[in-house]
């Protein structure tokens, strides 16, 4: 027997541990040579833990070196790959030069970690994941162009990491992260993937599949056949030539404010079902909405998936910018909500406000099912509370004293309780439930501990949604064919000092025989890892921080990671907790970045998966300009953007959208070139766009210019539009005892400028701690809005302040027209074309990136080139308003530009102000005063706090008159501070402090802008 078991023994450790057969053992010497040399490699890229040669083997007359997991870390090329066989056999001992050489770590050679869509010679023997010609859930009809190289009919699941979630042990609603710089987790991971990745991912032609709500509207409004809840909300229908029938099986419907334990809207009500035709006349239902409040809101609609669905079940959304269709694959993805677009909705119900679906089909005979309709995110309505079984186990599981005590306690009936949050904060388990998903998908405790089933959730989703389709034939769910999973997550840590924690990327192989359902093998999650994790380190690398840091790509069994049966990644981005991760983590240009990088690593992944060569988006274009070329004819011009980091970025047409008056933009116009003429209607602002394409798809909007053509008009203003800014609050660092650091974020000097609105805020820092070792799991001391909704939706900068500037213009008498200060510094526009500027400088003023001195500083108020055209401007006579916070401190005060006597020559003997302070008021108050300029009258209100509306202005200008013709015409109420100066001499200026577009009412500007503008054609005419 014991003979037997040391054979048995023997041939196990045959098995496991790798021999050098009849070649001479590698010397240890040679070994740790090798790992240097590995080490030294890695180091170029990578952060990781010291690179080991754990065994050696031969197969044949092949050497095969054995190295640690963190050799897998190194982002594998064929030129690194070759550099490194070179490398390594040089410092092989002459006995070993017969072999032929094998690296291997993570169980693959070296060669076979180079990511498919990096090779030359693609490995036609392996196994891709595209599930074929799959057709899409969900096609829009009315867009003027498709992607053919970009990531049409494509299907992405992802998740913007943790929510909002009931914590049982504390009978309360939590983070489930701390709250820490303005942000948690919960919301931070958000303000990447809602406003940037998720629409670039939908502009390459993808349907993007979310696990949590996408709209931060907070309010939603149900449609159904069965009726609508607190509503006046109406379902109706016409029967044509074929019927609408009852449908057979349960459907959605809204019979309850709240929804507990595992109630499921989707199966308590009925749907309505219709043969298709192709010819003949058609029935049609109908949702109209009863709109709450004039916004923009996410459309979902509902429906059942039979045998016999349609394939292109129409749909037809109306609209403030017009008709929008969409083509609709009712073969999956029913008994849940299917998300549309985003739209803009007056108040009210209307038939300008409806949703309607038609049984025409390119096949008569199928079936169109018709349920519900929701519009808007809204406010959570899942209701939590500790159940017997959930608080028992919760209580057990921490102490068991604890048990016993509570035993001995009187039973409390704890009341059931929603989070009282936008459904978009709360956490992926909540969403899933209104969305009819299976309890089984979002409760694996059987509702017992809604923290483990949130994270665990998301995965178990992915296959839900690619149930029954070519990705994932084995199992029951929605048939749609996932192509990938994404998981964003930001990560905790802190650093000593001023270094970067930076990015890790988490893929899991050794699970399921190492292949995904449909066979393809699981290292294809470690290509996608790779690809996305090299963008991103080498984008930020090459735009803002050399010295970011690329962490491993670990192969670990982390539930996200493992469980769906799709390729998956795991993202940590970066460290919410560490100063100088989150001084770039803050910054709406930062979150663009990595967003694209993300984009185009999917892309990357995907394209290879299919066989097709990729082409990336656009990005936005500039230089615009809008001018008249005839009575009631105007032209808009523009200039594409080349991409430094991507050379099939570039524009091939473009598309125009149009706002007229009050409404929304259209469908947009396909336009061969960088022009585009229209007519222009009297009497309303009309507003343009333009966003660039090509075979990849549809870049980011351009900012937006307007004009307006007044009746009998008293001339024209050019508006230009000096508002760029994007940018994070302002920082500070300070080294501190014990060689750590002092840092934070001033957001009460200067909040930054969010890229159209932030969804990610939090609350301002209530005081300021040492980087290290400052963090607990409340985050005491931070987010004075804990608990507050109202405050996690900050407007930012919109891009759309001529329209507001020129609806005042208008009702003033005057027509006008706009430029971006690009077309002016180019000399594309000349101001001396005009008798009457504006100029809006908003929050301009000069802004560094993260750590600043890497990435010259942008958003200089007055740029040399836009000095000279004003100076000549001037000096021909022209009449010029500015208005802006930092119109002076930018140039006086600015803590990170030294200033420079020719800007303060400039304000001063041109636009004939200087600085007094910065930071002038906090009120949002301003009069007018005594001046020889009466027609300046009036006071005003502008927006001084965070708010949904508007910017905020926390710190005007007082600025001053610098010449005996130029005087003081508005102060700050609080304190008297000069506000704005007016100068009248061979031209004439006004100057404010405080931006225009900021003030609170239309007709608070109207009255001011009247006011500038009289002031201007007095005896000047």
């Amino acid at each position: 027997m014991n003979v037997r078991l040391h054979f048995l023994f023997s041939l196990l450790a045959a098995s496991l541990f790798p021999q050098m057969g009849g070649a001479q053992e590698l010397p240890t010497e040679a070994r740790q040579e090798i790992g240097r040399f590995l080490d030294a490699t890695a180091r170029k890229e990578i952060s990781v833990g010291s690179i080991k040669i754990d065994s050696v083997a031969v197969e044949g007359n092949t050497l095969q070196l054995f190295a640690n997991m963190n050799c897998a870390y190194i982002p594998f090329r064929e030129d690194n790959v070759a550099e490194i066989y070179k490398g390594v056999s040089v410092l092989l001992p002459a006995e070993f030069a017969k072999y032929k050489l094998q690296i291997r770590t993570n169980k693959r050679s070296i060669e076979e970690l180079i990511p498919q869509a990096l090779r030359s010679k693609k490995d036609k023997k392996a196994k891709t994941f595209a599930p074929g010609t799959s057709k899409a859930l969900v096609t829009e009809l009315s867009a003027p162009y498709a992607p053919t190289n970009g990531l049409l009919n494509r299907h992405i699941a992802l998740w913007q990491s943790h929510g909002f979630y009931y914590e049982p042990k504390l009978t309360r609603w939590e983070w489930q992260r701390a709250r820490i710089f303005q942000t948690v987790e919960d919301l931070y991971t958000q303000s990447y993937v809602l406003p940037f990745l998720v629409p670039m991912l939908e502009n390459a032609g993808a349907n993007v599949l979310l696990p949590r709500e996408r709209d931060s509207q907070t309010a939603e409004v149900i449609v159904d056949n069965d009726g609508s809840l607190n509503s006046r909300s109406l379902y109706t229908e016409v029967s044509a030539d074929k019927n609408w029938m009852q449908g057979s099986g349960p459907g959605f419907a809204h019979l309850r404010a709240q929804y507990k334990d595992f109630e499921n809207p989707f199966k308590e009500g009925t749907y309505r079902a219709i043969e298709t035709i192709k010819k003949g006349k058609e029935s049609t239902a109908e949702w109209i909405p009863e709109i709450p409040t004039t916004g923009q809101y996410a459309v979902y609609v509902s429906y059942q998936s039979l045998p016999n669905s349609a394939e292109d079940a129409l749909y037809t959304v109306y609209h403030k910018g017009g008709v929008t269709q969409f083509k609709v694959n009712q073969q999956m993805g029913g008994g849940t909500w299917i998300y549309l677009g985003t739209f803009g909705f007056d108040a009210g119900k209307s038939n300008e406000g409806r949703v309607t679906l038609s049984n025409r089909s390119s096949k008569a005979g199928q079936v169109i099912t018709a349920d519900a309709v929701k519009i808007g995110g809204g406010m959570g309505n899942i209701a939590r509370r500790i159940s017997d079984n959930g608080a028992t186990e919760n209580v057990k599981s921490s102490d068991a004293n604890a048990a016993i005590a509570h035993k001995e306690m009187p039973q409390v009936d704890y009341p059931y309780e929603i989070s009282g949050y936008p459904r978009f904060c709360e956490a992926a388990r909540y969403w899933l439930q209104w969305a009819g998903v299976p309890d089984s998908v979002y409760s694996d405790s059987n509702g017992k501990n809604d923290y483990t089933d949130d994270y665990k959730c998301r995965g178990i989703w992915v296959n839900y949604l690619a149930g029954g389709s070519a990705t994932n034939p084995t199992e029951k769910g929605l048939n749609i064919p996932v192509d990938l999973a994404f998981a964003f997550h930001s990560d905790a840590g802190t650093t000593l000092n001023d270094s970067i924690i930076g990015t890790l990327g988490i893929y899991y192989t050794n699970t399921n025989n190492e292949v995904y359902a449909n066979g393809a093998s699981r290292y294809l999650a470690h290509d996608m890892t790779d690809l996305i994790q090299s963008n991103i380190v080498r984008d930020i690398r090459t735009l803002y921080e050399p010295n970011w840091t690329r962490r491993g790509m670990w192969n670990q069994s982390y539930y996200e990671a493992r469980v769906p049966r799709v390729p998956t990644m795991l993202l940590e981005l970066l460290s919410h907790q560490n100063f100088a991760d989150m001084r770039y983590g803050l910054d709406p240009r930062f979150r663009f970045t990595v967003s694209r990088a993300i984009y185009k690593g999917m892309l990357q992944f995907v394209c290879s998966q299919y066989n097709m060569d990729y082409v990336v988006q656009p990005l936005p274009v500039d230089h615009m300009a809008l001018r008249m070329t005839g009575e009631s004819e105007v032209e808009l011009t523009w200039q594409p953007v080349a991409d430094p980091l991507e050379p099939t970025a570039n524009a091939e047409k473009y598309i125009v959208y149009t706002r007229i008056g009050d409404g929304d933009f259209d469908n947009g116009t396909l336009v061969d070139k960088n022009s585009y003429r229209t007519t222009l209607p009297a009497g309303v602002v009309c507003s343009y766009k333009v966003t660039a394409v090509n075979k990849g798809g549809e870049s980011f909007p351009s900012e937006i210019l307007s004009a307006g053509r007044a009746f009998n008009a008293k001339g024209t203003v050019l508006v230009v539009n000096g508002f760029d800014r994007i940018s994070a609050p302002a920082d500070f660092t300070v080294p501190a005892p014990a060689d750590t650091l002092l840092a934070g974020f001033l957001d009460d000097l200067d909040h930054g400028v969010p890229y159209i609105k932030d969804i990610s805020y939090i609350g301002k820092m209530k005081e300021y701690r040492r980087s290290i070792p400052w963090m607990d799991d409340d985050a005491s001391g931070f987010g004075d809005s804990y608990g507050n909704y109202e405050n996690q939706v900050i407007a930012g900068n919109t891009f759309d302040y001529p329209a507001v500037h020129g609806a005042a213009i208008l009702k003033a008498g005057y027509s006008f027209v706009s430029s971006s200060d690009e077309a002016v510094e180019n000399r594309q526009i000349s101001l001396n074309d005009y008798k009457y500027t504006d100029l809006i400088l908003g929050k301009e003023c000069q802004t560094k990136m993260g750590r600043g001195g890497v990435k010259p500083l942008e958003f200089k108020t007055f740029s040399k080139p836009m000095q000279d055209a004003i100076t000549a401007y001037c000096n021909q006579g022209g009449n010029i308003f500015v208005s802006g916070a930092y119109v002076a401190t930018d140039l006086w005060d600015n803590p990170l530009a030294p200033a420079e006597d020719a800007d303060k020559k400039f304000a001063m003997e041109v636009l004939k102000y200087k600085w007094r302070v910065g930071q002038a008021a906090v009120m949002g108050k301003v009069k007018s005063v005594a001046s020889p300029f009466p027609v300046l009258t009036g006071n005003y209100t502008y927006y001084n706090e965070l708010n949904a509306d508007s910017y905020v202005v926390e710190s005007p200008d007082a600025i001053e008159p610098a010449t005996k013709d130029a005087y003081t015409v508005m102060r700050y109420s609080e304190n008297n501070l000069s506000a704005g100066v007016a100068y009248q001499g061979a031209y004439k200026t006004c100057v404010l402090g405080f931006p225009f577009e900021a003030i609170r009412t239309d007709a608070e500007r109207e009255s001011l802008m009247n006011a500038v503008l009289t002031f201007f054609n007095e005896n000047n005419n």
